[in-house]
């Protein structure tokens, strides 16, 4: 654990140092934009974070349920998401970038140390891995903020190549599966709970995602024109953005090409197309007779041990609102699940960008349908019958 969240901090720091290189870091310089967050802001709510649940042994996000102050004076009236719309972050008078950093390594130090007297129950070590776990998804997050303002990443995350394998089409029985997480079974999120059985129906799926190449396909037949394939609500999302290719997809000639953290490069057929929405994703699917998995097959398929089923280089959209598995309660992060049931879509996977630490094939990832910023692509299933 304590090795865990140093490597994260470290990740974290690198990520903002990033945004900083390129004079990006300070909020006047970074545009308003919904799906991203000012760096500097970022980089101390995330160690506030850390301070809020772990040294302030916080019961829930409520203000009145932490124990001391924040070991900035204002730390709460900056760094708490809470009381801070996203609107505001951009006009907040925030310490400097190393005043946040030094902030960064004191709250670690302290953590650090306080670690090293807890008992090794899960009891004891939630808190810790709450925390490290939102750094990770914070690190992510950090990695679309560069994609999305075209800047330099680290050269873990601009080298990464997405595998490439053979694809086919994998049958499964069905069965009755424990869709969610049990007691015991290490930190989860609220939304994972309760373990619950259901029924899969037999179902065929894409042993893996479908590719650029193939979305291509799609594009050149008109895809983005014909209303037919898409939904009501991806239809009036396609109308704001008169988009007829994927973002960041540009035509050179006879080939496509893409941009990849600010650097122009030549589409590769065969990787996974990424940067696409739900509404995209289902259209291709009506184009092609598909459909997406359920969060349920997408989980039956992951768990089964099936050597063709290939996960983990970018999340997936599922066809499955984001919505509370049975006897849902929240955790002490109150707002992490709660207010954003059935108006978000349910991902599973991972991406290159998500910490091998953090990924299982029970996570629930969530989004709005219209992010197409994520490092997230899909795959289909037939039709029954």
């Amino acid at each position: 654990m304590a090795q865990a969240l140093q490597q994260a901090r470290e990740t974290t720091l690198s990520l903002f140092d990033c945004f900083a290189a390129a004079g990006m870091d300070a909020a006047p310089r970074v545009p308003q934009l919904r799906t991203i967050n000012p760096p500097l802001w970022e980089l101390g709510h995330t160690a506030w974070f850390a301070e809020w649940f772990i040294l302030r042994e916080a019961t829930s996000s409520h203000p009145a349920d932490a124990n001391g102050h924040c070991l900035l004076t204002k730390g709460d009236d900056w760094f708490d998401a809470t009381r801070v719309p996203h609107r505001s972050r951009w006009t907040l008078d925030l310490p400097s970038a190393g005043g946040v950093k030094t902030y960064c390594y004191e709250v670690l130090d302290r953590v650090q140390d306080k670690l090293t007297r807890e008992p090794n129950t899960d009891e004891a070590l939630y808190p810790y891995r709450l925390a490290l776990a939102y750094e990770d998804m914070r690190g992510e997050a950090l990695l679309y903020a560069l994609q999305t303002l075209g800047l330099a990443a680290p050269v873990y995350a601009a080298a990464q190549e997405q595998q490439m394998f053979a694809p086919s089409e994998i049958g499964f029985p069905g069965g009755t599966i424990q869709l969610g997480s049990k007691s015991g079974a290490g930190f989860v999120f609220d939304n994972e709970r309760q373990a619950h059985s259901f029924h899969v129906a037999p179902f065929r799926m894409d042993s893996t995602l479908v590719t650029n190449t193939q979305y291509a396909d799609f594009v050149t037949d008109g895809g983005y024109d014909q209303r037919q394939f898409w939904s009501n609500a991806g239809a009036d999302w396609l109308m704001r953005q008169e988009r007829s290719a994927p973002r960041y997809w540009q035509r050179d000639g006879a080939q496509w090409r893409t941009t990849r953290f600010g650097r122009p490069s030549t589409l590769a057929g065969a990787e996974p197309v990424r940067h696409v929405n739900l509404y995209e994703a289902q259209a291709y699917c009506a184009w092609a007779g598909r459909r997406l998995p359920t969060e349920a097959e997408w989980e039956y398929a992951a768990l089964s041990g099936h050597p063709a089923f290939r996960w983990g280089q970018l999340w997936e959209w599922t066809g499955s609102p984001f919505e509370p598995y049975p006897d849902f309660k929240a955790d002490r992060y109150v707002e992490y699940s709660e207010p954003w049931f059935h108006t978000h879509q349910v991902l599973r996977g991972a991406s290159f960008a998500t910490p091998s630490r953090f990924g299982s094939a029970k996570f629930r990832h969530f989004q709005l349908p219209e992010r197409d910023d994520l490092f997230a692509g899909f795959r289909t299933c037939a039709w029954p019958g």
